[in-house]
């Protein structure tokens, strides 16, 4: 039950650079994702709920929390454990619990909110935190 292997410490560098990297990865896929395929499909299934314009400070809350969330619990194990494989699944794990909260809490509440950009987003959610966990690992093993 209890691993009694010593726990490879990581440096400042490490959490730093793990940090970059998610960060990066996440905006980077995000603005791709939302951007060039996403964009006309939330149009198209929320219509009026939709901004014209998004809450750019509500965004820059939600990546900078998410992103240490994803090296705390994802990254870091990764690290410890000297693979990048761990690093993606535990992203994946965390994403898929993140937006399929998100998700079903607004399919559970909301009128207007569709299944299917539930399925969609929670399977985005788990692709793209397992891309960016992995990611931050990289940048983190590199120059970490």
């Amino acid at each position: 039950m209890f691993n009694s292997a010593p726990v490879q410490a990581l440096g400042a560098q490490h959490w730093l650079f793990a940090y970059g990297g998610v960060l990066l990865s996440l905006l980077v896929l995000d603005a791709l994702w939302i951007g060039l395929y996403m964009a006309s499909a939330y149009k198209a299934a929320l219509g009026e709920l939709m901004l014209a314009q998004p809450r750019f400070a509500a965004a820059a809350v939600f990546y900078l929390l998410y992103a240490a969330g994803v090296v705390f619990l994802a990254v870091a194990p990764g690290l410890r454990a000297d693979s990048w494989q761990t690093a993606a699944l535990h992203g994946a794990v965390l994403g898929l619990i993140a937006y399929a909260t998100y998700d079903a809490t607004n399919y559970a509440i909301l009128k207007a909110w569709p299944l299917g950009l539930s399925v969609v987003d929670v399977a985005w959610g788990s692709l793209m935190t397992a891309l960016a966990a992995g990611g931050g690992w990289f940048v983190a093993q590199r120059w970490g």
